[in-house]
């Protein structure tokens, strides 16, 4: 049972980490291959996000979910838990405010700027705030990203403090 936890949250963790890294890599090359048609290769961008913010949920609840039950499983000492707890809580809360709170603001100010932001006017008020948005977008997945590698050190951590089989 303890090895069937700890794949669990391993696999859970690579899920959502390995989601996030690739992620950028899907976005510059979908904007490479659209040069000309921005409008169409961030409506792509913008459901892929919307994809990753998704499995990010489930798997955090999922990571959640085993955290809580491991000390009770003998897996980890419930101590070495705590961290990676509030750490998921973190990484899930950023993953919901992009998901319900960034992106219906941007997709309103899209729709706002004509439906295409790039061809409204530089001073236009929705495109300004777009790009605003599209700013804080970036940095709350590279905060999710951050956050998700403390929590692969602190669960790495916690195994080497878990009681002994």
């Amino acid at each position: 049972m303890k090895t069937l936890a700890r794949t669990l949250i391993l696999l859970a963790l690579i899920v959502w980490l390995g989601a996030e890294i690739f992620f950028p890599v899907v976005a510059a090359t979908t904007f490479q291959h659209l040069i000309p048609d921005t409008h169409a290769a961030g409506s792509i961008v913008g459901s892929l996000l919307r994809i990753l913010h998704w499995i990010g949920l489930t798997a955090g609840a999922f990571l959640l979910v085993l955290f809580a039950v491991a000390p009770a499983l003998r897996v980890y000492q419930s101590r070495s838990v705590l961290a990676p707890m509030v750490l998921l809580v973190l990484m899930l809360g950023l993953t919901s405010y992009s998901q319900f709170g960034i992106i219906p603001t941007m997709e309103r100010d899209r729709i706002a700027a004509g439906g295409a932001v790039d061809l409204a006017p530089e001073d236009n008020p929705a495109r300004i705030d777009f790009n605003r948005l599209h700013r804080l977008s970036e940095t709350v997945e590279e905060g999710i990203l951050l956050l998700g590698l403390i929590l692969v050190v602190f669960t790495a951590r916690a195994e080497t403090t878990s009681p002994a089989a």
